[in-house]
């Protein structure tokens, strides 16, 4: 029992210390470079961790109990996903279509009715009034009680921000899964711990991705309200960084490792 204890301690500190593998942190980087709440950027990471545990679970399970084998082209594609999914959110952060998609699915601004509104900014403070641009009416007319999307201290996410690291999470999961599995197998041969193992790990990986998109944020926070010409250039930063690795990753796996020859060679890592 105590072996086993010390074991599952080493599974939630390995856990958290494959969070900080290279992919994953410049995946998350692409998704928190506008975010602007350290709180929210750890739910974030939260939601990139749960997604990651899950595929983890699933298919690691599946190795573990029903002593399944991954085909060497179908374990190359599930790496060479995570490499398309970087350059993606490369794309997307440096064509502005990620602030879109954003501003689109939860909107700084929402519709509404009647008068015209507009947000304004008194004393560090974000307000919503009416506007009107009549001569003979108050420029500024009756203040608006903010609604609880422009409250800063809301911490929740629209659907959009909680399905997109959820779905990164899956993907890095499904491409590191097979690897954590066979770890699993080669030191812990009875099924039931085996598999409370990589819950921990999954565990361990939550924690310490929700503490490394905490101090990502960190920086876009201070920028985004001090110096917006700095935001912009950590935006762009993450997203040349995310493109290039994408490419590098989509490279070794294609070509080096043989995805698109006829001599493929898988060693999960």
């Amino acid at each position: 029992m105590t072996s086993g204890l010390a074991i599952l301690a080493i599974g939630f500190v390995l856990g958290m210390r494959h969070a900080t593998d290279p992919d994953h942190v410049i995946a998350i980087s692409t998704i928190v470079s506008r975010e602007r709440s350290i709180v929210k950027a750890g739910l974030i990471g939260i939601l990139w961790g749960v997604g990651h545990t899950l595929t983890i679970l699933v298919v690691g399970a599946g190795i573990i109990v029903f002593d399944l084998a991954i085909p060497t082209r179908v374990g190359l594609t599930m790496e060479f996903s995570v490499g398309l999914m970087l350059i993606l959110l490369g794309v997307l952060n440096l064509t502005g279509a990620m602030g879109w998609i954003s501003e689109k699915f939860s909107p700084a601004h929402p519709q509404v009715t009647g008068s015209h509104a507009h947000v304004h900014e008194h004393d560090s403070q974000l307000h919503l009034h009416w506007h009107s641009h009549s001569p003979e009416r108050e420029h500024h007319g009756e203040s608006l009680t903010p609604p609880e999307w422009l409250d800063g201290t809301s911490t929740r996410l629209s659907m959009f921000h909680t399905l997109r690291p959820l779905f990164v999470g899956l993907v890095h999961g499904l491409a590191g899964s097979a690897a954590v599995a066979l770890l699993v197998l080669s030191t812990i041969r009875e099924p039931r711990w085996a598999i409370l193992y990589l819950l921990i790990f999954g565990i361990g990986t939550i924690a310490g991705m929700m503490l490394i998109t905490a101090a990502i944020a960190l920086p876009f926070s201070f920028a985004g309200y001090k110096f917006a010409w700095l935001n912009k250039g950590l935006i762009v930063g993450s997203g040349v960084l995310s493109l290039a690795f994408g490419f590098f990753v989509c490279y070794q796996i294609g070509f080096v490792d043989g995805l698109f020859t006829n001599h493929p060679n898988w060693t999960p890592s």
